[in-house]
């Protein structure tokens, strides 16, 4: 009887060895740390709880990392979207990774989130952030944020700037260039 069930054990493992390689192309920060556990997904985007988000807040290593708060339901934040989209694309051969936390709630999942970032042609990896702790990891993503979208952390090795506010194209690559430049 076990023997039967050894080539579906197999199979299980083969399958979700690929799934997590596939994720880890789009997802590169799912690398940073075993601790960093995806509970469900809706479609191909993780969802997570703070503890899972945290190593994407602390990288170490070369590059600049841009983490943009946002919900599809926030019209400062969905405005703001194509600056981000065109960021990663100019950027990236310089070190610049983006990547989007949705804060969208549960009901928002299934039916708007995929159908937006296809509509919109999202290419930067998005994460969906669902703890409802917000008075614990709201000051842990920074001590000035008061919990209102879009927010955006920039930080490198040297230097962690966080920004509530939206961005137009040319502020967001000002801020940027200043990281470039340091």
């Amino acid at each position: 009887m076990i023997m039967n069930r050894i080539p579906l054990l197999l199979c299980c493992f083969l399958s979700a060895t690929s799934l997590l390689q596939s994720q880890q192309n789009r997802y590169p920060w799912l690398e940073v740390s075993p601790k960093t556990m995806v509970s469900t997904r809706v479609g191909d985007i993780p969802v997570v709880d703070f503890s899972g988000l945290q190593p994407l807040l602390e990288q170490d290593g070369p590059g600049i990392h841009v983490i943009n708060f946002w919900a599809t339901w926030c019209a400062p934040c969905i405005k703001e979207l194509p600056h981000f989209e065109s960021l990663r694309e100019d950027f990236a051969d310089r070190g610049v990774k983006v990547t989007l936390v949705s804060l969208d709630m549960p009901a928002f999942w299934e039916k708007r989130l995929p159908a937006f970032i296809e509509k919109r042609g999202i290419e930067s990896p998005v994460v969906v952030l669902d703890d409802p702790r917000q008075n614990d990891w709201i000051p842990r993503v920074s001590p000035q944020w008061s919990g209102a979208i879009p927010a955006t952390l920039i930080y490198d090795h040297e230097r962690r700037e966080f920004y509530e506010q939206s961005f137009d194209g040319p502020q967001l690559e000002a801020v940027i260039n200043s990281f470039l430049n340091d």
